[in-house]
This record gives C-alpha cells, structure tokens and sequence, in this order.
C-alpha cells in the first residue's frame, strides 16, 4: 500500500458554543465491514498548510494517519486536526474531526456559528462505476470529503422568501435556493469558502483556497473524494504540454428572473441563486455534473464558476454521506 508522502512536497497557503482548545474525537467505524487498514502502524503526517500533491485516483493509496495545529482567527483559539484512512476491501474509510488542516474564520465578520470539533465518519467506494443516470445533489447527503478530513456541503437550506433567507428551505425543487459561492448571498464564509452549521462542524461550499496550487504553476493533484468514490481534482490540467484552468460548463441565463411559485425576487440572473444557472452542453470543458473523464478515468474538478465544485453523481452516493 503506497503512504501519500507526497502530501507534504509542498506548503502554503469558511452555517457554529465556547470551547477551549478543541479535544481531538477519535470518531468510530462502522461495525460492518471492518477497516483493516495499513499492514503496518501508520505514520502520522503533519499536513499543517500542506499543498497536496498526489494524484493518484485510488483512495487507498492515501490511507494513513494526518494531523495539523491550526487557529480560529477570529476567536484566537488553537484547535488540533485529526484524520485516520483505513482500508477494507472495498471502501476506504474516513475518520476525522472535520478541523481544516489550515487557520479559519479569518473574515471581516465572525462564523455565526462556533467551529466544534466533530466525529465523523464516511466510507468512500474504492471501485466507483458510472451509474445508468446521475443523482441530483441535496441537502440530505453530503457531497464528499476532502484529504484534511473537511466535508464539502454545496447546498444551502435556504431561499428567498422562506425565513431569514438563510436556514429553513429544506425541500428540493424550492424556487430561487441561494449559493453560498455567490458574495451578494451573504453567507458569511471565510477565505477557505467555508463556515460552520449550527451545530459547529466546518465545511466547505467551494474551492478550498488551500489544497493545491492555485496558480497553474503545476497540474492540479486530487484533494479528495466524492460520496460515490470519483476523486475531486483541482482545477489544472496538462494539455499539450501547457498548463491550463479548467472550465464549467453551466452560464448565467439571459435577462431577468420571473415569478416562480409565487415568488419573485426580481433583478437580473447574476449568479446569487442556484437557478441563475443552466447547463449549456458544449460552453466549457464539463459535463453536468462538473466532471470529465481523462485517460479513461473519470474526475471532478474545481472550477471558478458554478457549480464550483460537482452539480450531481455520476456514481451512487454511499449511504454514509447520508445526514
């Protein structure tokens, strides 16, 4: 089994209860199919501010032991992160506090919400197959987990017009849903495209802005794992011998936006709701669900734009990125 060295070839460099220094949750496995992990005690790797560099698309060659020390910005709080990948024979399981590998909640304005170490698990298929038909995203499953133990959440629960906007909208198919991404949404996210839930775990919306290189320096190494088992890659490729961003392939609809179920926010499609967009074949490098396949292997990808990170599955997702 290959341990990620790898991880540490480079460094660089977020809707939250008082704590002190966060307590590390070893996190439990599930009983059934027992990880077996690596054949030897795994080394612990610190990955504080580590740039990732591995590209491998097997989750198994990353099972190991990782660690950080990183800080709450705004509440000047140390907090400790904590990730363990074991192996069966076929999931690769995720065990973690959901503490980023780097410092958070450096905005203006403080989380909502206080970062509360956590205990997670999720269990990523080792052998992801291309399902008959995608599987939308929704605020019942998480979308996958990054190699510093940090879920990515894309979808916001809230829309215009229910509450204050920002918590509550629970059903899918809810007209005029915010994106997080969008600056005049206002979610209060850090510089990581992050920020907490209520009950204090940290995720992310978007691009991380701190697992890769960011600066089409270097191809783009994957930083994590979808719910269905396809890697999630930055946002770089090679392509005849030049570097280059890759793209989305969802634009901004035309004009301004209607009544929709009785609601209307008015104002031109700008990108602050998730129906500001529509998937146009062809625009840009993805399909709809913001992936390719190069060389025969199929990947997401970060992008710039929507959907920022996936727009669906293309596998199924595990029952374990269930909420």
């Amino acid at each position: 089994m290959v341990l990620v060295l790898a991880l540490l070839l480079g460094s660089g460099c977020g809707s939250d209860g008082d704590s002190g220094d966060a307590e590390v949750p070893t996190g439990d496995t599930p009983s059934q199919d027992a990880p077996t992990g690596p054949t030897t005690e795994p080394t612990t790797i610190d990955i504080t501010d580590a740039l990732l560099s591995a590209v491998s698309g097997d989750c198994s060659d990353y099972a190991n032991a990782y660690v950080s020390t990183v800080r709450d910005i705004n509440r000047n709080m140390g907090f400790t992160g904590d990730l363990m990948i074991t192996v069966t024979d076929d999931h690769c399981v995720f065990s973690a506090n959901a503490i980023p590998n780097h410092d958070f909640n450096d905005s203006a304005r403080s989380f909502v919400n206080d970062t509360k170490a956590q205990s997670v698990t999720y269990r990523v298929p080792r052998a992801p197959v291309m399902a008959s038909s995608t599987t939308a995203l929704s605020l019942r499953t998480d979308n996958a987990i990054f190699l510093n133990g940090v879920k990515l959440d894309l979808l916001a629960a809230g829309c215009f017009g229910v509450g204050d906007g920002k918590i509550g909208c629970f059903q899918m198919g809810s007209p005029f849903r915010y994106d997080p991404m969008a600056v005049t949404a206002d979610f209060g996210t850090d510089s990581h495209n992050a920020h907490t839930q209520p009950d204090g775990t940290y995720h992310y919306h978007g691009n991380p802005n701190a697992l890769f290189a960011d600066d089409g320096s270097v191809a783009s190494p994957v930083i994590g794992f979808a719910a269905d088992g396809f890697p999630v890659m930055g946002s770089y490729i090679l392509e005849g011998g030049s570097l280059r961003r890759i793209t989305s392939s969802y634009q901004l609809k035309s004009g301004t936006r209607a009544t929709t179920g009785g609601v209307d926010p008015g104002g031109a499609f700008d990108g602050t709701f998730v129906d500001d967009w529509e998937f146009v074949a062809g625009s840009g490098d993805l399909d709809e669900c913001n992936g390719m396949s190069v060389d025969g292997a199929y990947a997401y990808y970060v992008t710039d734009s929507y959907p920022w990170v996936l727009g669906c599955f293309r596998g199924v997702p595990d029952g374990s990125f269930d909420k």
